[in-house]
């Protein structure tokens, strides 16, 4: 994962290495699983990632959950938040 930098978001490509990472370190093998495990679909998933589409607040949890992180870690992954 990239170095704690106070103050800067994530960039697309930065939360689509952590989302890699995390899915790997879970043994999740692809978005399909991932979304599968979430409940929500595979698309809206990989916009979530890529930085095109912010996730409702339902979908936090579930993400959360099946991630195994808190949600100020996912939303800093997912470039909403500063680090």
């Amino acid at each position: 994962m990239a170095t704690k930098i106070s103050g800067r978001r994530f960039t697309h490509e930065e939360s689509v290495q952590w989302i890699a990472d995390r899915m790997l370190k879970l043994g999740i093998a692809n978005y399909e699983e991932l979304a599968e495990l979430v409940g929500i679909d595979r698309g809206s998933l990989s916009r979530y990632f890529r930085q095109n589409r912010r996730p409702s607040i339902d979908v936090i949890a579930p993400l959360c959950t099946v991630l195994q992180v808190a949600p100020e870690t996912l939303l800093i992954a997912l470039g909403a938040v500063d680090r």
